[in-house]
């Protein structure tokens, strides 16, 4: 039996704690929180578990083997490091932490006490993500050409983070599971709505080793709810809705070919365009969030890295901190 304590029961604690409770082998053991009403609805919710305000005697508890970490952002990387200091697995809430740097000492830290590092990269664990990542495995969409996202609603506004590290995180970690080649360059512009300081609409271009382009459209002000993901192969096209009920990849068996000699006939270019039948694959509908916490048990029983390891919540970091830093320099081209 795995011993977890939970840090952090507000947006994203409940839904982690269910889970983890709802694991077999598992056994949620301690939950913190500094607010008083959110100790109150975990007690109610989770009779029987230890609640308290305080972070640290968590983290102190040699009977725990793990701790679960959702807390704000600028307290991932003082938690986290406590908790792999004192030989505890841990699981972070995206993303892994406020800088590269954090991320990537984070790791080294986990490979040096020889404990599972892991963060929620909750959508690379979704049933639709999955089957998506398999027709590109079996070649079904051709090379990959580009990936264009929109992820948009009406709030919620963060305090401590602009939008970018709120919404895109998701996208990034979509981006990093699907694509396996090199990012080498980010460009991002955004703006923030008046009054508040941190950027509430904002696009972002990723560049890649090997010309493909992946575009993310990331807003809390929009009147509509938007998860929507496009990905364009040569040899079919997919459509990738998370709010779409019961059709949630749509894969079209359309493509544009060209016939192309040499250079002097590239001005008289010969363009067919193939329109074929739409499909929607079935899709595994477990919780992703449950998938989650399972590879979490799994990884610390197996002895071996999480899907979404270390490197992997470095990676996306390391493409926030250059959008960050491409918007405070009026969407100048950064390179990783």
């Amino acid at each position: 039996m795995i011993n977890i304590g939970l840090i952090g029961y507000g947006y994203w604690g409940p839904n982690l704690a269910r889970n983890f409770a709802e694991t077999e082998g598992v056994h949620l053991a301690a939950i913190a929180d500094t607010s008083a009403d959110r100790r109150d609805a975990a007690a109610r919710r989770h009779r029987g578990v230890p609640v308290c305000g305080d972070a640290a005697s968590v983290i102190a508890r040699d009977d725990l083997d793990a701790i679960v970490i959702a807390t704000p952002l600028e307290t991932h990387y003082p938690l986290a490091k406590a908790a792999v200091e004192r030989g505890k697995h841990v699981l972070v809430e995206k993303p892994l932490a406020g800088s590269r740097t954090e991320a990537e000492a984070l790791g080294a830290l986990a490979d040096k006490r020889d404990v599972r590092l892991m963060v929620d990269h909750t959508f690379v664990y979704n049933g639709a993500v999955r089957r998506i990542r398999a027709l590109i495995d079996s070649g079904d969409l051709g090379e990959l050409l580009y990936l264009d996202s929109v992820r948009v609603n009406l709030g919620l506004f963060q305090q401590d983070s602009n939008v970018i590290w709120d919404l895109a995180a998701h996208d990034f970690s979509i981006m990093d599971y699907l694509i396996d080649a090199r990012p080498v360059a980010v460009s991002a512009d955004g703006t923030a709505a008046a009054g508040f300081n941190q950027e509430s609409v904002a696009y972002v271009s990723v560049h890649f080793d090997n010309g493909f382009l992946a575009h993310f459209h990331v807003s809390w002000l929009a009147p509509v709810k938007m998860r929507q993901m496009l990905l364009g192969g040569q040899q079919r096209m997919l459509v990738y809705d998370d709010t779409n009920p019961s059709e949630k990849v749509r894969v079209y068996d359309n493509g544009v070919d060209f016939d192309v000699k040499d250079d002097e006939t590239r001005r008289q270019i010969l363009i067919s365009y193939r329109t074929g039948d739409m499909h929607a694959p079935k899709l595994d509908r477990r919780e992703a969030l449950s998938l989650v916490a399972r590879e979490f048990a799994d990884s610390i029983e197996q002895r071996r890295a999480p899907l979404t390891d270390a490197a992997a919540g470095a990676r996306v970091v390391a493409l926030l901190e250059a959008a960050e830093v491409s918007l405070r320099a009026q969407g100048q081209r950064i390179r990783l």
